[in-house]
């Protein structure tokens, strides 16, 4: 190839290059017909003062915002709306009201129940009761919490708030796309000052993340198992990276790093709870356990940070002597969620180890 031909592909990949990003800045930043590139963030944090009782209205509001990144949360609505497509870890904690009964739901769009927060104890004392899930949110999705319409059930808050609901986004479906144009077209293609950028892009083969739920109990039947089973799932809300199996209740760590882990489990009519998160074969590293066993459901909660090397299996262990059980049905009061936060080169050296 002559110099001349050098100088006209060059010239020609040059241009083209520069057409692709002049339409991208076009489509993302002036046309009409589509809205301005949303930055990567969406997170909130929010708090109720006072008490809800069942009957006056049917969504939780908030009178507290702590966070609102992206604006994506109305404390006066109590609705988060999806402004971003992906995977959402949502948290919630509600305050029982004494002599009544609690029921909270994490609900997607109009009434698709994602987990609930659940207890039937009627008595004088006060409680809190904790829920979380991961779910996979598309844009204009909304999430909310619904609260039984009945007067004999009732939220109590006060201002040390017993209220509290908290969400983020752990894994944007839009990062893959915006990876792709910073690879192909490359950073001057990008708007100026354009926010997402500062944000740590998370290839593909570095996502790990899963959230399951059971629709159904668990009665321990003997004390003589020789062998120890890992509680099952039959709801899967995400698996990113396919690392969970739902049918064995094992997740396989694929890549190493520092992990989080929560879990709810529903306490069975008068059985006992204890579920153990275990490594590997055997190693407990956290656990939930109440041993009242009276006719009343009630829920308990769990959750911690892990180092994991390649390999490492996490998985949950419910008691399997007839004194226990875990409880769940259709609202899904079990549930187990996990997601990578760090992988290993973000916080080691390649020459340490864990």
């Amino acid at each position: 190839m002559t110099s001349l031909q050098h100088f006209r592909s060059g010239l020609f990949c040059t241009l083209y290059r520069n057409f692709l990003c002049q339409t991208f800045l076009f489509i993302a930043c002036v046309s009409p017909f589509a809205p301005t590139m949303p930055s990567l963030r969406s997170a909130f944090s929010a708090t109720r003062s006072t008490s809800l009782l069942g009957g006056f209205q049917r969504v939780v509001t908030f009178d507290h915002l702590l966070v609102n990144v992206g604006g994506d949360f109305n404390p006066d609505t109590g609705l988060f709306r999806c402004r971003i497509a992906g995977a959402y870890y949502f948290t919630l904690t509600v305050g029982r009201y004494p002599k009544k009964f609690l029921s909270v739901m994490l609900v997607k769009n109009r009434h698709e129940v994602q987990a609930m927060a659940y207890n039937e104890y009627r008595n004088q004392g006060r409680k809190v009761q904790s829920q979380s899930a991961m779910i996979s949110l598309s844009p204009m999705d909304t999430v909310w919490l619904l609260v039984q319409q009945n007067p004999d059930y009732a939220l109590y808050s006060n201002v040390a708030p017993y209220i509290t609901f908290s969400g983020y986004l752990v894994y944007p479906e839009f990062a893959s796309s915006m990876g792709y144009l910073n690879k192909y077209l490359g950073p001057e293609c990008l708007p100026p000052g354009y926010a997402s950028y500062s944000w740590r892009e998370t290839p593909e083969e570095l996502m790990s993340a899963f959230s399951v739920a059971r629709t159904s109990s668990v009665l321990g039947e003997s004390s003589r198992h020789d062998k120890r089973e890992a509680l099952r799932f039959d709801v899967e809300y995400v698996n990113i990276g396919g690392h969970f199996n739902k049918s064995s209740g094992q997740f396989t760590c694929r890549v190493p790093g520092v992990y989080f882990f929560a879990f709810t489990v529903g306490k069975h009519p008068r059985r006992a709870v204890s579920v153990k998160l275990m490594k590997g074969t055997g190693e407990v590293q956290a656990m939930v356990f109440d041993e009242d066993t009276s006719r009343k459901r009630g829920m308990q909660s769990q959750s911690l940070l892990l180092v994991l090397n390649q390999g490492d299996i996490i998985w949950l262990y419910s008691q399997q002597d007839e004194r226990y059980a875990v409880y769940s049905n259709q609202g899904r009061y079990t549930t187990f969620s996990g997601f990578l936060v760090y992988p290993k080169s973000d916080f080691m050296d390649k020459e340490r180890t864990f």
